[in-house]
């Protein structure tokens, strides 16, 4: 049975509360919860911190024995050369998601830093976008 880890960074603890016009009603908790019951034929894990340090953390401990991480750093995603080096120092493929698009917000949030190492980024799809990003695992093997 695959191993995924699912990796949120700053500020998705507060799915469902935070911006719901941008990020949707529903906290990440009871989204896993669903992950969990669809992809029975994934052992999925979840880790959410809004630290840095604990994010590259948890990537060099699950980045040489899990099969796949799916990150979504937050705002991290456009300036931390720390977590970019993270991924590409472990041997785990990791694809990056996104809730919102971020390609057609702000201009800072367009570059993505940490999805220069990653297999794939995956933006603006909502919710369902971790769901993509698992697909894509199922189909590595």
């Amino acid at each position: 049975m695959k191993r995924i880890q699912i990796i949120n960074g700053p500020n998705l603890n507060l799915l469902g509360v935070r911006e719901p016009e941008i990020y949707g009603s529903q906290s990440f908790e009871d989204f896993f919860e669903e992950l969990q019951k669809e992809n029975q034929d994934f052992e999925l894990h979840y880790f959410q911190s809004n630290h840095e340090g604990s994010l590259i953390d948890k990537l060099h401990e699950v980045g040489f024995s899990f099969d796949g991480i799916v990150l979504n750093a937050g705002a991290l995603t456009h300036y931390s050369y720390a977590l970019a080096d993270a991924i590409k120092a472990i041997a785990t493929p990791v694809i990056e998601v996104h809730i919102s698009d971020i390609f057609a917000r702000e201009d800072f949030r367009k570059i993505s830093i940490t999805g220069e190492n990653c297999l794939e980024i995956i933006s603006g799809k909502g919710l369902p976008g971790y769901q993509l990003a698992i697909d894509r695992f199922r189909n590595i093997d």
